[in-house]
Parts: structure tokens; sequence; C-alpha cells
């Protein structure tokens, strides 16, 4: 009795290890880490990592005292720039205050030649620049690596970024 206690404590054992690779794999194939190149210092990241976070996007943030160099090197110019960059692990960018949202999509299904997403400046009430119920209409921009870019989402109301 004591045995097939043994075996079936072991076998359920077992089985939800297996069943936790199987949930951890299929969801990190689903969406990717993203390195987050910030400032320690930028108060409005920290609230987009929160965001991120509360989204089910995995994140590991990386301080640096001058994003310039990190920004040149991704081809993220200047009128495309915002405080901080995330990097997916197949090297797609996402500048600035992109929602949660728009990663997932982006991610799922990339669009051919392009390099990442966008959201230049800093959009009042975009995920970490919530200020009580303040809201600023925005684009979330599709980068190309010639400089252009097209629209990729439209930001009309608070509710469309969740």
């Amino acid at each position: 009795m004591q045995y097939f206690r043994l075996v079936l404590q072991w076998g359920v054992f077992a089985a939800g290890l297996i069943f936790h690779s199987y949930s951890y794999a299929e969801h990190s194939s689903a969406l990717s880490v993203l390195k987050i190149y910030k400032t320690p210092t930028c108060g409005c990241c920290g609230k987009w990592l929160k965001h991120l976070e509360d989204q089910g996007v995995f994140h590991q943030a990386i301080d640096l005292a001058d994003l310039s160099a990190t920004k040149k090197r991704l081809n993220i110019l200047p009128r495309y720039q915002s405080c901080h960059t995330g990097v997916s692990e197949h090297g797609y960018v996402f500048e600035g205050h992109v929602p949660a949202k728009f990663i997932k999509q982006f991610l799922k299904a990339p669009i051919k030649g392009a390099i990442g997403l966008s959201v230049p400046s800093m959009p009042l009430g975009s995920p970490g620049m919530e200020v009580g119920k303040r809201f600023h209409p925005y684009q979330v921009l599709l980068l190309m690596p010639d400089g252009s870019h097209t629209v990729f989402a439209e930001v009309k109301r608070y509710e469309e970024q969740f």
C-alpha cells in the first residue's frame, strides 16, 4: 500500500512537471522576453513596465545613463524616439509607451520588413503616462528600416489600449 501511494505521488508530480513545462513553452513561444533600455531615474518607465507586467509581457529592464547610442544602433530616428526602448529576442523594437496589446499583436504576426513599433514622445494617458482621467489620442507607428513609417494603430480612447 505504501509503495502504491509513493508511485501515485511521483506520477502526479511528474504529470505536473510535464504540464508546467508544456504551458511555459507554449507561452514563451507566443511572446518573447523584451529587453527594456531605460534611464534609472525615469518614473514613467517604471509605470510602463508595470503595465507590461500586468498584461503578461515578460521583460528585463536595463538601466543606462544615456540611451542615444542604443537608439542609433537600433535605427530609431529622433522623430520616433521616446524615453525607453524595448527589444524582442528577434530584434524588433518597441519605442516609447507602446501598449502591451499592440506589442503582443505585432509579435504574434510580425510585419515583413518592419523593425518594430513606436509611440513617439510621451502622450498623456498612454500606459505609464496616466494623469488622472486625462487622455490625448495618439498613433502607434510601424517603423521601417529606411526611416519611413505607417500607422499601425490609432488610439482614440483610453480603453482602446487594453
